[in-house]
């Protein structure tokens, strides 16, 4: 019994080890948290892509936007930051909604230009400070806090509440799952995305558990090939990365049929490279789902689906 005892903490010690490991090895990966640091200004001048539509979306839309913030009582929030189109500001036009969930110690301040570009695409796009996300909590209440925006705000009145999405990366990507799956308010959101999110087991025993099963609304999720995501090791057995892809395909196939899907992987990406590389076919992504863009759509639909013959992406799975 006793021998046994010592074996069950033994155990215990090494998962507790993989665990903080797989944090700081996370940590590390993501931008402001050790690791390289892709999102500064007009970081999106380096990007090339022969596909054209690809290159498109990945870079600033038409839109000139503006920026307002909001305290937040949540110590972790901290800000509620939020960018915008500046036309917004006159008319009576409602804007589509993008929520965005952090990677670890990723506060939206520390990659700040990632959020205009997206909003010059017709987008209100809504950030935080929080820097441990994954359980989606301070994105329910960062949620609620946009359902019910000051009246005197210049967004008051300016929001499409019936066309929302919620995007994530790493441990942002469990975060963004668990806001659409384990909150009422989740309910809401119209789409998703996540970059590199956090594989479930290694979600789980960070204390981010999730179950894709339940995602009801068309999701596109996203990994690199690279090792940090997919080291090639059987992450049940020994961390394999973030996202491999055994558990992209896991997500996936859990998901129900009638639900419109996507995955696939970009080639050579490393994790903290992720934001960088799919902000294209992400903004594709909304655009389609949250706007109903014919073209963005052509990104993802049928048999001549841009993404199926793109050389930058591989492991592509969808349904429709």
């Amino acid at each position: 019994m006793k021998k046994v005892l010592i074996i069950m903490l033994i155990l215990l010690g090494v998962l507790v080890a993989m665990g903080i490991a797989a944090f700081y090895y996370i940590k590390s990966m993501m931008p402001n948290g050790g690791g390289n640091n892709d999102i500064v200004e007009g970081y999106y001048k380096s990007f090339r892509s022969d596909a054209t539509l690809e290159m498109k979306y990945a870079q600033p839309g038409a839109y000139e936007t503006a920026y307002t913030e909001f305290p937040s009582e949540n110590a972790a929030i901290g800000k509620v930051r939020v960018w915008y189109p500046k036309e917004l500001e006159k008319g009576e036009q409602t804007w589509p909604m993008i929520l965005v969930v952090n990677a670890s110690g990723t506060p939206a301040s520390s990659y700040e230009p990632f959020f205009p570009r997206l909003a010059s695409w017709g987008f209100v796009v809504v950030g935080n400070e929080d820097g441990q996300t994954g359980n989606g909590e301070t994105a329910s209440i960062t949620l609620d806090f946009m359902l019910n925006i000051p009246a005197d705000s210049v967004l008051s009145g300016k929001i499409n509440y019936d066309s929302m999405g919620v995007i994530g990366y790493s441990q942002g990507g469990a975060g963004a799952i668990c806001a659409v799956t384990n909150y009422e308010n989740g309910a809401r959101y119209k789409a998703m995305f996540t970059g590199s999110a956090a594989y479930p087991t290694l979600a789980k025993n960070m204390g981010w558990e999730y179950d894709a099963s339940k995602i009801t609304i068309p999701y596109f999720m996203a990994a690199g090939t690279g090792k940090s995501d997919d080291s090639g090791k059987d992450p049940e057995k020994s961390y394999g990365g973030v996202s491999p892809l055994s558990a992209q395909i896991a997500n996936y196939n859990s998901i129900s049929e009638e639900v419109p899907k996507v995955r696939a992987r970009a080639v050579g990406a490393e994790h903290e490279q992720m934001l960088a590389r799919s902000d294209g076919y992400m903004t594709a992504w909304m655009l389609y789902q949250l706007t109903g863009d014919a073209e963005a759509g052509s990104v993802f639909q049928g048999e001549n689906a841009e993404i199926l013959h793109n050389a930058n992406w591989q492991d592509v799975e969808k349904n429709r």
